[in-house]
């Protein structure tokens, strides 16, 4: 069990560091409204995250 709560521990700090140096503060902002809403079991808060993200992410082809 401790090998796979530090698996993930890492996996996650790994996604953070990733989507900080792609996409900012902002993608930070966007992952962290999505990871609360999720949590929380929240729409509206996990929408507005996915929304960010989306928009992030199809900036640069518009």
């Amino acid at each position: 069990m401790p090998a796979l709560a530090l698996l993930s521990a890492i996996f996650v700090a790994a996604l953070d560091q990733f989507v900080q140096w792609r996409y900012g503060t902002v993608g930070i902002v966007g992952l962290l409204l999505l990871t609360v809403g999720i949590k929380a079991k929240n729409p509206t808060i996990s929408s507005v995250g996915a929304v960010v993200l989306a928009v992030l992410l199809t900036g640069p082809a518009l």
